[in-house]
């Protein structure tokens, strides 16, 4: 894999363009080069891709080697993350403050371990992971109907809801920006009705069903006690709560500490990055994977 940057005239040179040639008829990846402004202060074909650019292609060429040989090879998950936005007027917008990086974090850990990975998010400011394939949405009822679409196409082993889902949406969006009405400008009250529980429909039975579910419970008190309640309400196999109260610095911050829960046990971790949890978490799915009873 090369990722060339020359002059303009250099690269598009026959004798440069043959040399390429022979270099991909012997299966050599070219990144590149992209029209663009050149150290030399011409512009052109020629400029050497961005470095982060470069980074993706390589992890997504090493993810794609370990689909046939790691963990989590031959297996297919689903994971959804980030924020939703539901809409009030064209300016205004119910959210919250997830940043969707636990969620990346894990499409990207689970891809490392060979698995085929497919992300559904909402609004972040992170670059899509290398060799995911990802998906993009803004409010709850978009991000539902991508997940019955993708469980419907595919026939996910595991399915992971890391998104911070808005439970609830406005009972109507105004066409124009909602104004201040009356001498004391008091809000007029502001009805919700129940978005679609995305997690509980892809735990209740159905021929869709992924073999294991399990989802996230961003809790401000009473962690383990909502959690168990989650867990059972959901209908969900495993559940990972963390805190995120007042100065927890959870939602959007790079670390998390969190309980995973099952039916049958409540394993507590330590404080770690939010790509440690990842890859912790993906573990776990793999060693669960490797038994035969649960294949």
């Amino acid at each position: 894999m090369v990722a060339p940057g020359m002059n303009v005239r250099m690269w598009d040179h026959p004798a440069t363009q043959s040399n390429v040639q022979i270099l991909k008829e012997r299966g050599v990846t070219f990144l590149g080069p992209v029209s663009g402004e050149m150290a030399c202060g011409e512009y052109g074909p020629g400029r050497m891709v961005e470095p982060l650019d470069v980074r993706d292609a390589t992890l997504a060429f090493f993810r794609t080697q370990a689909q046939e040989s790691g963990p989590l090879a031959g297996r297919t998950c689903l994971v959804t993350a980030g924020p939703t936005h539901e809409p009030l007027d064209p300016v205004r917008y119910l959210a919250n403050r997830s940043s969707g990086k636990q969620g990346y974090a894990l499409a990207e850990a689970l891809a490392d371990l060979g698995a085929k990975v497919r992300l559904i998010s909402g609004p972040t400011a992170l670059r899509a992971p290398a060799g995911v394939n990802a998906s993009f949405c803004e409010t709850a009822r978009q991000m539902n109907a991508l997940v019955v679409e993708a469980a419907e196409a595919t026939s996910f082993d595991v399915a992971i809801c890391t998104a911070a889902v808005a439970d609830w949406r406005p009972a109507s969006v105004q066409d124009q920006k909602i104004k201040k009405a009356g001498k004391d400008d008091v809000p007029a009250a502001l009805e919700l009705v129940p978005n679609p529980d995305i997690l509980a429909g892809l735990s209740a039975p159905s021929p869709f069903r992924p073999r294991l579910v399990i989802g996230f419970a961003a809790e401000t008190e009473k962690v383990e006690a909502h959690a168990r309640a989650k867990l059972a309400r959901k209908g969900c196999d495993w559940i990972v709560a963390n805190n995120v109260g007042a100065g927890s610095d959870v939602m959007g911050g790079p670390e998390n500490e969190v309980v995973l829960m099952t039916l049958e046990t409540v394993k507590s971790w330590p404080r770690l990055s939010k790509e440690d949890v990842a890859r912790r978490l993906a573990i776990t799915v793999a060693d669960w994977f490797s038994k035969p009873h649960n294949s």
